[in-house]
């Protein structure tokens, strides 16, 4: 590296002539592409290469860290990272205990915020520029964000509210007409006129010029300069940002340094908000991923990817035949491609069934049952919110609507489940929650793991709540939340089923019905678990049995409604109970349980198996299970634990004594204390 090897902050960069610029530019992208190549995971690609330009760019003409730049989503700042000291650490990128696959705060001074999530850069940019005018500062603030992202309710709050603020504040649209796959909607459409319509290009310099050769006279003029504006407001780019309050510039080239230093230059000196419209590749550097199609394809890369597109060491290939010479059999389905396949075959026996997705077709699914049914099937960008009211709609006039979103996403449109779908009619209005990703998802991160849905979705009235065990009831479940009168969700995990055979139909379950697995007359400990989590449960309930521990399983398939009898018919044959899910303990599956049975009056020893309050950080699912205790041998372990514990007496937690001396609690809620002591997350 001619460039790169040297710049170890943006100093080092500084020091370069403008004309060395793209030579770096092109080390960076290299260096992406060789990282991710030889990396155990992969990561984020177009977006990162197409962005490189414009991060070095930014960090040429500012100051940071004194200066700030607020990045949207996060993806695009693979270059700032390498720019800003973590050159060498790269390729730990996504690794337990490396770097992080967004910007994070607690990693470097040079990151702003901890995005993940689209949307959210200007509102968090403008409250630097306000914090930054408040305390008679002068640095720079510049938001980075995508057209995708732009269409974001979010983005258009924080839009309008800059632009009635009037702080000095810069907002680069990274405008690649690319979110993860197309932009659809009509601003889209608007910035498509801006980028390559030659009138929007041509017509204010001819109009400049006509008025000019105009005859003289006041009247004439004011006429002019009436008409002037009158056909500006059809033909001017990015009028639409003038009268929100910007100053427009562009539309630039987004990978040329002369254009992108002289518009940031020219930006810092104009004063109040800045628009400017930076037109880039996604994908730029790397052919395949530049091509239209290969601009979805290569929005994230796998190592095995690279390699097949000739980038990083040759492998034996080992996908094929195992060290035997034996073929190997194709890996099972993703759960992604069951609920897809699924919801397909019942579309084609329902034509009321209709499928939305915000800016996640592939990741959902929901790009075959666009293909299928272009008319049924909507894209509606990412806007969570109003995909969840828009859902609303359609089943108020009669349609099955079925909202596919990843779990982390869905929380964004938290308040139109519970306003708009759940509130309506005596029942809520039938739609369905496709909640894909629920759990754990590994190397993203914090801001994507699915792991608060059981607990924001349980609490609302009229939702039925449920998690398959696996990919044949992720098929039946969806069935069933289509047969029913009001709102259901279902959540199921990221990655691959155990490998049933889907051959055959599949019909709608009894709603709150649950399924033993293993029982006995007396069981010691009773195991009740939630989706995926059951299928570690299950390897460590054999285990035990099979030492000859009388265990029992659960699988609760129903987080609401609860199975209710089937529950508290185990707890009162067993002598402990531990339930397991891969979602909050606050407020998640283990406190329904809990809940059940002191509704029910039923007082067992219970212990609680989920994330604990905090947030779950980078690393592999594989690693984020056995640190939590989520994988089969923690469970395992946990069991142990209590079965161990069945001959013990319960230590007594004596009753707290209040100010005038009585107990907080009468003899029943003491002995109720003496039995519960052990009652909580483990």
């Amino acid at each position: 590296m001619k460039y790169l090897s040297n710049i170890n902050s943006p100093a080092d960069l500084k020091k370069l002539k403008l004309s060395q610029l793209p030579e770096v530019a092109a080390e960076v992208r290299d260096f992406i592409i060789k990282t991710l190549a030889e990396s155990p995971c992969g990561g984020h690609f177009g977006g990162p290469l197409g962005a490189v330009d414009l991060c070095v760019a930014l960090h040429y003409v500012l100051d940071a860290p004194k200066d700030k730049i607020v990045w949207d989503v996060g993806y695009q700042a693979y270059a700032h990272k390498i720019l800003t000291g973590r050159r060498d650490r790269f390729h730990t990128l996504r690794q337990k205990d490396g770097v992080a696959p967004f910007p994070r705060i607690e990693e470097s001074p040079y990151d702003t915020t901890n995005p993940g999530h689209g949307s959210t850069s200007i509102s968090q940019a403008l409250g630097y520029a306000v914090a930054r005018d408040l305390q008679g500062g002068d640095e720079t603030v510049v938001a980075v964000i995508g057209d995708g992202s732009l269409v974001g309710g979010l983005a258009l709050e924080g839009l309008h509210q800059a632009g009635h603020q009037k702080s000095q504040l810069i907002v680069i649209l990274n405008d690649n007409e690319m979110g993860i796959s197309h932009n659809y909607s009509a601003l889209a459409t608007y910035l498509r006129r801006v980028r390559t319509d030659p009138i929007y290009k041509n017509t204010r310099q001819s109009l400049e010029e006509i008025f000019k050769k105009l005859p003289g006279g006041e009247i004439v003029i004011e006429v002019g300069q009436k008409l002037r504006a009158g056909v500006k407001s059809m033909v001017v780019p990015g009028l639409w940002f003038e009268e929100l309050g910007y100053h427009y510039i562009g539309p630039i080239n987004g990978h040329n340094y002369s254009e992108l230093i002289g518009a940031l230059k020219t930006a810092r000196g104009l004063g109040g908000p800045v628009l400017i419209h930076a037109v880039t590749v996604k994908g730029k550097g790397f052919e395949k991923a530049e091509m239209s199609d290969g601009q979805i394809k290569w929005h994230a890369a796998s190592p095995a990817e690279l390699e097949k597109a000739g980038v990083g060491a040759s492998k034996a290939d080992t996908l094929q035949e195992d060290a035997a010479g034996l073929v190997k059999k194709a890996a099972p389905p993703s759960y992604t491609q069951v609920f897809s396949d699924a919801l397909i075959e019942l579309a084609k026996k329902d034509e009321k069934i209709v499928a939305i997705t915000a800016a996640m077709p592939g990741g959902t699914g929901i790009d075959k049952f666009i293909e299928k049914f272009p008319k049924r099937g909507f894209d509606v960008g990412m806007t969570e919110e109003h995909a969840v009211t828009f859902a609303s709609g359609l089943a108020l006039n009669g349609l099955r609507p079925v909202v596919a979103i990843y779990s982390t996403f869905l929380q964004r449109g938290y308040d139109q489940i519970i306003h708009d779908v759940c509130q309506h009619r005596a029942g809520g209005l039938p739609v369905t929650f496709a909640l894909d990703r629920g759990g754990l998802v590994g190397e993203d991160g914090a801001t994507h793991q699915g792991v608060m849905d059981l607990s924001y979705l349980r609490s609302i009235p009229h939702l039925t709540v449920m998690a398959p065990k696996d990919e044949l009831e992720l098929r039946s479940m969806l069935a069933t939340c289509l047969s029913l009168d009001g709102p259901a969700a279902i959540r199921y995990p990221r990655g691959t089923g155990v490998g049933h055979d889907l051959s055959g139909s599949f019909e709608a379950m009894p709603v709150g019905v649950a399924e033993m697995i293993h029982d006995d007359e007396k069981p010691d400990v009773g195991v009740i678990a939630i989706g995926y989590s059951v299928q570690m449960a299950l390897g460590a309930v054999e285990t035990l049995r099979a030492e000859g521990h009388k265990v029992a399983l659960m699988n609760a398939r129903f987080v609401k409604p609860l199975d209710e009898t089937i529950i508290c018919d185990l707890a009162s044959r067993v002598k402990r109970l531990v339930t397991v899910e891969e979602n909050a303990i606050l407020g998640g599956f283990g406190s329904a349980i809990m809940q059940c049975l002191h509704r029910h009056e039923i007082l067992i020893p219970t212990q609680i198996l989920g994330i604990p309050d905090e947030f779950v950080h980078h690393a592999s699912p594989k690693i984020q299970r056995a640190e939590l205790g989520l994988d089969a041998a923690g469970i395992e372990a946990t069991i142990r634990e209590n079965l161990k514990k069945i001959d013990k007496p319960t230590p007594v937690k004596r009753a707290r004594k209040t100010a005038n001396g009585a107990s907080n609690g009468g003899a029943k809620n003491g002995a109720a204390t003496k039995k519960l002591a052990e009652v909580g997350a483990g």
